[in-house]
């Protein structure tokens, strides 16, 4: 069994490196029989280690192997070519059929007389009087109602004790005075405002022009008036209902006992006045900004033309009656067609 080159080179090494210890102590052991006072040989160094033998590629990887084709679609039969279509008959020349006449030119027609206008309606006649219908009989009074039973007195209710008196209240102890307050220094006086500047006056819009006069709408006749509707037949009076009987006297309620009077409550002692708000740091005066540049002056918009007026239509004249169709001979014979 033969070892392989990377285990060659490192037992190479190895052996050397155990035969010079083994003759280095050999030496050493004669030497120092011989004679002490000689100094020991220099150890040797290590040996240079070799470079590593160049090593065989890696076997390439075998390629994935081609996907298989696709079967190839057989080709589809064609389709059959669509049938010609027969030439029809050629249709028969049709006759001619007689000039058709021409009509007279109708005469104008004459303007009709005004309508007269209507007749007045006939006055309604008069209805006749309703008869008078029977008195209707007179209902019998209700019968008297009997006294109600007169209610019992209530019995009096007793008088309450006096309530006792509310106990009075300690005088609470003074408040303490609070410890006056630093003086904040004075506020400073603020620069006037710039004057805000005058806008300029709108232009005054041009005067619309007037609307024609509408039409004056046509007087209606008159309606005619309506007959006299007959009076109201009067109804006979309802008869009076009794009268109610009075209401009996209730016992008067006694009166409420008198509210006992609270005592007084303390009054507050007065509170200290607050000193003023401190006046704020002094602010930078604005900067006077340039006045805007007035407006131009709108044009004024020219009047609009009026409408010129439509000319009357024309009334149109009435249509002619329609002459008769031509009675079409008809040919039943097959042979013709």
């Amino acid at each position: 069994m033969t070892t392989p080159p990377r285990w060659r080179s490192v037992l190479t090494p190895a052996a050397m490196a155990a035969a010079l210890a083994a003759a280095a102590l050999a030496s050493g052991g004669t030497v120092y029989a011989d004679d002490h006072a000689t100094p020991h040989p220099p150890y040797p160094g290590k040996p240079v280690h070799p470079a590593h033998a160049p090593q065989p590629a890696h076997p390439a990887k075998p390629g994935h192997p081609g996907k298989p084709m696709h079967p190839v679609k057989p080709e589809q039969p064609g389709k059959p070519m669509h049938p010609v279509k027969p030439e029809y008959p050629a249709k028969p020349v049709k006759p001619e059929y007689p000039a058709k006449p021409v009509h007279p030119e109708k005469p104008v027609k004459p303007e009709y007389p005004a309508k007269p206008a209507h007749p007045e309606k006939p006055a309604y006649p008069a209805k006749p009087a309703k008869p008078e219908y029977p008195a209707k009989p007179v209902h019998p009074a209700k019968p008297v109602y009997p006294a109600k039973p007169v209610k019992p007195e209530y019995p009096v209710k007793p008088v309450k004790p006096e309530y006792p008196a509310h106990p009075v209240k300690p005088e609470y102890p003074a408040k303490p005075v609070y410890p006056a307050k630093p003086e904040y220094p004075a506020k400073p006086v603020y620069p006037a405002k710039p004057v805000k500047p005058e806008y300029p006056t709108k232009p005054a819009y041009p005067e619309k022009p007037a609307y024609p006069a509408k039409p004056a709408k046509p007087e209606y006749p008159a309606k005619p008036a309506y007959p006299a509707k007959p009076a109201k037949p009067e109804y006979p009076a309802k008869p009076a209902h009794p009268a109610k009987p009075a209401k009996p006297e209730y016992p008067a309620k006694p009166a409420y006992p008198a509210k006992p009077e609270y005592p007084s409550k303390p009054a507050h002692p007065a509170k200290p006045d607050y000193p003023s708000k401190p006046a704020h740091p002094d602010k930078p005066a604005k900067p006077d900004y340039p006045s805007k540049p007035a407006h131009p002056d709108k044009p004024a918009k020219p009047d609009y033309p009026s409408k010129p007026a439509h000319p009357d239509k024309p009334s149109h004249p009435d249509k002619p009656d329609h002459p008769s169709k031509p009675t079409h001979t008809k040919h039943h014979d097959k042979d013709q067609w």
